[in-house]
Order: C-alpha cells, then sequence, then structure tokens
C-alpha cells in the first residue's frame, strides 16, 4: 500500500470513528430546543440528582486514589505469583456487568449478606442508602484508576528511589515525595477516567442503592426515571450531564497537563 492510500486510510478511519462518537451526543444537544433544555434545568428531579452525583462520585474517587495508589503501588514495587493475582483482582470489576456487580454488592452487604448480616445486627445498615452508592461507584470505577496508577509506577526509575533511600527518606518519604509527583499527570489521568466512570454509574447503583429521590437517585437514575414520562426532561438531564462530564474532565486534564509541564 502506497503512503498516500494508507494515509487515506487512516483519514477515513478517524473521520468516521469520530462521526459515530460525536453523532449521539450532537443528538442530544441538535434536537432539543431551548425552551424544552429551560423546562429540563427547571425538573425537580435535577438539582438534588445532580447534587448527589457530585458528592458521591468525589467520595468515591477519593476512596480510590488513597487506596488505588497504595495498593498500585505495591503490586508495581513486587513481582511473584501475588502480585499478579491481586492485579488481576483489581481489574475484575472492569470486565463484570454492572448488574452483577450491584447482585453482588447486594449479597454481599445487604441487611442479609455476608458482611451486610453482621452490620445489620450491630444497627447499621447500608443498602439502599447514599453509602451504598458510594461503593457502587469505587467497585465499578477503581480498575481505570488502579491500572493507570501500577503502570505508572512501573515507570518510575529505580535510580531515583535508590538516591532518596541513600539520602535518607524512608519508604513513605520516597513514595510521596518522588513517585507521586513523577507520576502525577498518569495519576491525573486515570483519576479524571474513573471519576467519569463513577459520574455514569448506573446498574451497580440501581440494584444496591436504588432509585430514591434525594437519597440514591443519581443522574443516570434521573435520566432513567424521567424517560418514563418525558422524554424531553430525560433529554436536557442528559445533557446537562454531558456538559458536567465534560467540564471536570476539561479540568482535569489541565491539571494533568500542569503536572507534566512542571
Amino acid at each position: 500500500m502506497s503512503r498516500r492510500a494508507w494515509n487515506l486510510v487512516q483519514i477515513g478511519a478517524t473521520a468516521l470513528l469520530v462521526t459515530f462518537l460525536l453523532l449521539p451526543v450532537a443528538a442530544l444537544a441538535l434536537t432539543l430546543g431551548w425552551r424544552d433544555f429551560l423546562a429540563g434545568i427547571r425538573h425537580p428531579l435535577l438539582a438534588p440528582a445532580l447534587r448527589l452525583s457530585l458528592t458521591t462520585s468525589s467520595s468515591s474517587l477519593m476512596l480510590v486514589v488513597v487506596l488505588g495508589s497504595l495498593v498500585a503501588w505495591w503490586v508495581a514495587r513486587h513481582r511473584g505469583p501475588l502480585a499478579r493475582a491481586i492485579e488481576t483482582v483489581t481489574q475484575l470489576p472492569a470486565v463484570i456487568p454492572p448488574a452483577v456487580a450491584g447482585v453482588g454488592l447486594l449479597l454481599a452487604f445487604g441487611r442479609r449478606g455476608l458482611v451486610g448480616a453482621f452490620l445489620a445486627r450491630e444497627g447499621y445498615g447500608l443498602a439502599f442508602t447514599t453509602p451504598a452508592v458510594v461503593l457502587a461507584e469505587a467497585f465499578v470505577s477503581a480498575p481505570f484508576f488502579i491500572q493507570a496508577a501500577i503502570a505508572a509506577f512501573r515507570r518510575v526509575d529505580e535510580n531515583l528511589l535508590i538516591v532518596a533511600r541513600t539520602l535518607g527518606a524512608t519508604p513513605f518519604r520516597t513514595f510521596v515525595r518522588v513517585a507521586l509527583p513523577l507520576s502525577a499527570p498518569t495519576l491525573i489521568a486515570g483519576a479524571a477516567m474513573s471519576w467519569a466512570r463513577s459520574l455514569g454509574e448506573f446498574g451497580a447503583t440501581l440494584l444496591f442503592a436504588g432509585n430514591l429521590t434525594g437519597r440514591t437517585q443519581t443522574l443516570p437514575l434521573a435520566v432513567y426515571t424521567a424517560m418514563e414520562t418525558d422524554l424531553r426532561a430525560a433529554q436536557a438531564l442528559a445533557l446537562i450531564m454531558v456538559v458536567v462530564a465534560f467540564a471536570v474532565l476539561l479540568v482535569l486534564r489541565r491539571m494533568a497537563r500542569e503536572a507534566l509541564g512542571a
């Protein structure tokens, strides 16, 4: 194949895929009138669902980043069957269907679940509560951050870690002052993907936390609820969700570029 033909193939494939990816988003905006959009903004489901989505997705992201960074660092610094097994386990939620994840979470943390039964005896309940939303979002979004963190930590120059230790730095200080800054761009990118996944989570949240307005109803669930009665309202809610997600991702990408430039 000639160079010209190869370039045409790449351009054609790029145009086809980009058009396919943009078309649904464009349809949300182009088929919605301004009056319908304003009506969607005033829809009673929007405010509590948006507030809950931002709160729970931020909470799940903090949980994933803190615990995931420690797990990823340990996996990246160790070799052997145990490290490989842990890495595989952390990727498992990425291939499990969300509905299956929701059933599993319910059977683990529900009132009659493996852990939930003990919590229920102590007077605590997780299922169909706001913390259940956080757990569901953390479960499905963790692999996106952990995999990126493992890859980033494995690229850290071993010589820099040795120098830090020879200068008297503790393992924790080496991790905080050397590994994290060097890996920051990739960690931020992984956190952005993890946050986006948690914001859009639907199946696991619905089955484990339910669809209770103001308590467990996130934006995707609000769109689903609105679809049953008013397509235009659902479309407006969906468009607002796209705008919020796009804005946050832009901020995170800018943070990643600044970290890379630093």
